[in-house]
């Protein structure tokens, strides 16, 4: 029959009406009306009980999943403080907070993807890597500059940041205005009284740092040495070996700087000690099982000493075969001048046979330095080792 002109509930109650008029029997209306009997007679009910005979919403009455509007704006909130941050770190951000009754990540990926506050680069950002770590705080810490920037009022801006391996944890963050030894020393001095001293440093080549191919050394690693600290430095151009504090500076230039850029030197260290802050104490990580970095760091026994003191080179050496450092960076030894580096210029060192013959090894404390051809005459290795239990050994023995 046709329905022109007519609403689905119109329809329903003329055949309502019809059926208790008992104009035709209920299965031959039912045929007319192209239903079933249960649908009429559900139909009739409806009718009878007032209900109205219009679709009903087919939404669930009752919506336990449905999250709270208050907590959906503190997620809300929570991603406009850290736009960088994803939804399982927001989760627990808010979960360390003390925040009960929160969705899982999935429901709270779902708030920010209907909020519109979902990009690609934060989906990239939130995608965890696997990393390799050492096995306890403060064996190995890495130290970079990340690349300089120009602050708003034209100044350049050098950070420098120190990452605990084991931990994550960031134990400088400071704004430099420059990449050279005393500003570099002065912050890790700082950090030593503070911390402890590191059994390693991991860094980068060149200045301030030295190089792991270098002509010479340079003060800073002789002065890490002073300390009994092994520097190590990673493979030109292969950053990725230092990858938990690159990692740092990445998410330092996307979670702050991409938003705002200081204006002067105090406000990128004010800045740099907020993000240090909640980078240690705040922020999850995926590689500490979405712990922050303050849980799983502890200072280091290796106390900062107030005064050097000299070293004490193995009896068995013989004194003869101890020897300074000329102010020129040179070494004499059996009447033959050897370039070693003017900045052991007026330390102590100690000649030891190599276990190959024709070659003798320079140590200096508890590390070999060096190691001289005795035929070409020549320096032939310039490299920091441990005598012993350095990390890039076999056996834990730097072999002769």
């Amino acid at each position: 029959m046709p329905f022109e002109g007519k609403t689905v509930a119109m329809i329903r109650e003329e055949f309502v009406r019809r059926c208790l008029s008992h104009e035709k029997s209920k299965s031959a209306l039912c045929r007319e009306y192209n239903i079933s009997r249960p649908t009429g007679d559900k139909w009739i009910k409806r009718y009878l009980s007032g209900e109205s005979l219009s679709d009903r919403s087919k939404a669930p009455f009752h919506t336990p999943q449905k999250i709270d509007s208050a907590v959906e704006q503190m997620i809300i909130e929570q991603r406009l403080r850290e736009p960088a941050l994803g939804a399982v770190k927001i989760q627990r951000i808010l979960s360390n907070r003390g925040e009960v009754g929160l969705p899982c990540a999935s429901t709270i990926n779902a708030v920010l993807k209907r909020n519109n506050l979902i990009t690609r680069e934060a989906s990239q950002a939130a995608t965890p890597y696997k990393r390799f770590e050492k096995e306890a705080p403060n064996i190995m810490w890495q130290s970079d500059f990340k690349g300089h920037y120009r602050l708003r009022n034209g100044e350049r801006c050098h950070p420098l940041s120190i990452i605990d391996d084991h931990s994550r944890f960031c134990l400088c963050a400071d704004a430099k205005s420059n990449e050279k030894l005393i500003g570099t020393q002065e912050s890790f001095m700082k950090v030593f009284q503070e911390y402890g001293l590191p059994h390693i440093l991991l860094c980068d080549n060149g200045n301030p740092w030295g190089n792991s191919q270098t002509t010479g050394y340079t003060l800073f690693e002789i002065w890490l040495m002073d300390l009994g600290i092994l520097t190590v430095h990673i493979r030109a151009h292969h950053p990725q070996t230092q990858g938990k504090v690159e990692k740092f500076n990445g998410s330092f230039k996307r979670e702050r700087l991409s938003f705002y850029t200081p204006y002067d030197m105090a406000e990128a260290q004010s800045q740099r000690m907020e993000y240090r802050n909640f980078y240690n104490n705040e922020r999850p990580h995926h590689a500490l099982n979405l712990d922050v970095p303050a849980k799983c760091y502890t200072a280091s026994m290796k106390v900062f000493p107030d005064k050097i003191n000299d070293w004490e080179y193995d009896p068995d050496i013989g004194t003869s075969n101890i020897r300074k450092i000329k102010s020129s960076g040179y070494l004499t030894y059996q009447d033959q001048g050897y370039f070693i580096g003017e900045a052991l210029a007026g330390k102590t060192v100690a000649i030891k046979p190599s276990s190959v013959d024709g070659f003798v090894n320079l140590l200096y404390r508890q590390f070999k330095i060096a190691r001289i051809s005795l035929r070409e005459r020549c320096v032939v290795s310039r490299r920091i080792y441990l005598i012993e239990n350095d990390p890039r050994s076999n056996n834990g023995e730097v072999t002769d």
